[in-house]
């Protein structure tokens, strides 16, 4: 069996511990439990690199830049106090998540160079 592509990236739950809470609990509350339990193992794999001040969304599986999702994608909104919460998924997983016009997400690992939201 091979690796799977994310398993050398950090688990949101401790870059954002704050912000996977919540995507928990807003799934949770759209009556969506399949992709709440999901939401507790995502793994950030990129950076969106749009340049927007305002966008801090980001991969949680690989994907090329500039192609379609395809068969299978869904896009999951959510209602979060603050901002845009956008769930791209992909055959009940989630490949991306957006996150738009919040206050910024303070990653919560010790050290530099530590992706969307560092310090």
């Amino acid at each position: 069996m091979t690796a799977p592509q994310t398993a050398g990236h950090p688990l949101v739950r401790e870059v954002f511990p704050d912000l996977v809470g919540e995507l928990v609990d807003l799934l949770t509350r759209e009556g969506e439990p399949e992709l709440a339990a999901r939401a507790w193992s995502l793994r950030l794999v990129a950076e969106c690199r749009c340049g927007d001040d305002f966008c801090q969304s980001f991969r949680t599986d690989p994907h090329p830049d500039g192609r379609p999702y395809g068969r299978g994608h869904r896009c999951v909104p959510l209602d979060p106090a603050e901002g845009m919460l956008v769930l791209d998924v992909v055959d009940g997983r989630i490949v991306y998540v957006e996150v738009l016009d919040r206050e910024p997400l303070r990653d919560t690992r010790p050290g530099p160079g530590r992706g969307p939201g560092q310090d």
